[in-house]
C-alpha cells in the first residue's frame, strides 16, 4: 500500500452530532428530556449523582486551559478583597463618620501601601522570558478578585504579561478584575478544586494581609509543606506587623501544637524586591543542589 493518506479518524466528532442534535425533527420523542445528548443535558450534569463527574469537569478545564497556554508554573498571589489602593483607602478614611469606621479606615490606610507591593512583584515575575521550550513560568495567578488580586493581575498586564484569575462562584454578584487575561480567567463551583489548581502549578506564593479566606488558603498550604505531601516552596508572609499581631505563631510553638522547624516554612517580607530575591535565591540553591548529568 502505497498511499499513506489514512483518515487520522472515522467517527463524527462530538461537536458536529451536537449540532445535528440540534437540528432534529421536533416530535413528541425527540422534544423529551430523554433524548437529548448526555453532554448536552445540563438537567442531567447537575444531579446530585453526577457531582463526581463536575470535579472531574472542574479538574480538567483549567488544565487543559493551562497547557494549551504553555504555562510551566505560577507565582500565587493570595490577599484580602478589602485593602482598596492608596487612593481608595484615604478616601474611606475621609468618609469614616466614628471613632471605629476611623480606626478600621486606618488601618485599611496602613495596609494599602500591599497594593502596589503586590503589583511591583507581579511586574517582577511577569517580565521572565520563555524557556527553551517556550513555556512560561512563575506566571502570575490570583483569585482573580479586586484589591491585592487586582494589584497583582494589574502588575503583569502593565508589562504586557498574561495572567491567571481562579475566579469563585459567591451567592454575592462578583465579576473578575478587569486585569486578568480573558483567556485565562477562570470560574469554579467548588472551592476544593479552585484551591488545588491555585497549588497544582505554583513554584511560589506571597500572602498579603487578608481575612477568612487568605486564611483558609495560606494554611492549607503551610499544612501541606508540613506533612510533606508537597515538595517546600517558597512562601512568602508581607507584613510581619499584621501577621504576628492576628496569629501568635511562637505560642503554636509553646503550646507544643507545632515545631520551632514548622516555622521555617514561611518567611516574612515587606518588599517586592526582598520577595523576588528569596525566590530566586531558593532556585539558585535547589539548582545547585542537584546532582550533575553524567557525561562521556
Amino acid at each position: 500500500m502505497t498511499d499513506t493518506r489514512v483518515p487520522s479518524r472515522v467517527f463524527r466528532r462530538a461537536a458536529q452530532d451536537a449540532k445535528t442534535a440540534k437540528t432534529s425533527v421536533s416530535t413528541p420523542q425527540t422534544q423529551n428530556p430523554a433524548y437529548r445528548l448526555a453532554f448536552q443535558d445540563m438537567d442531567f450534569l447537575l444531579r446530585e449523582d453526577l457531582r463526581p463527574i463536575r470535579f472531574q469537569l472542574e479538574l480538567l478545564k483549567p488544565q487543559l486551559i493551562l497547557e494549551e497556554a504553555r504555562i510551566a508554573s505560577t507565582f500565587v498571589f493570595y490577599g484580602s478583597a478589602r485593602i482598596p489602593e492608596p487612593d481608595k483607602a484615604r478616601a474611606l478614611l475621609d468618609l469614616a463618620t466614628d471613632d471605629k469606621s476611623r480606626r478600621i479606615a486606618e488601618r485599611l490606610v496602613a495596609k494599602s501601601r500591599y497594593y502596589e507591593v503586590a503589583r511591583e512583584l507581579a511586574r517582577i515575575t511577569s517580565r521572565l522570558p520563555r524557556d527553551a521550550d517556550g513555556k512560561r513560568h512563575f506566571v502570575v495567578c490570583s483569585g482573580g478578585g479586586p484589591s491585592i488580586m487586582e494589584a497583582a493581575n494589574r502588575g503583569a498586564r502593565d508589562v504586557g504579561a498574561e495572567s491567571i484569575g481562579l475566579n469563585i462562584v459567591l451567592p454575592h454578584e462578583q465579576a473578575p478584575n478587569p486585569y486578568v487575561t480573558p483567556a485565562l480567567s477562570m470560574q469554579f463551583h467548588y472551592f476544593a478544586l479552585r484551591k488545588m489548581h491555585f497549588l497544582l502549578h505554583a513554584r511560589a506564593l506571597a500572602a498579603f494581609p487578608g481575612g477568612f479566606g487568605t486564611f483558609d488558603e495560606l494554611f492549607e498550604l503551610l499544612t501541606l509543606i508540613q506533612t510533606g505531601k508537597i515538595e517546600p516552596i517558597p512562601v512568602l508572609l508581607f507584613g510581619r506587623e499584621f501577621w504576628e499581631r492576628v496569629i501568635d505563631f511562637d505560642a503554636l510553638v509553646e503550646e507544643g501544637v507545632v515545631s520551632e522547624r514548622d516555622l521555617g516554612i514561611f518567611t516574612f517580607v515587606e518588599t517586592a524586591e526582598e520577595a523576588w530575591d528569596i525566590v530566586r535565591c531558593f532556585y539558585e540553591d535547589r539548582a545547585a543542589q542537584e546532582p550533575s548529568p553524567p557525561t562521556g
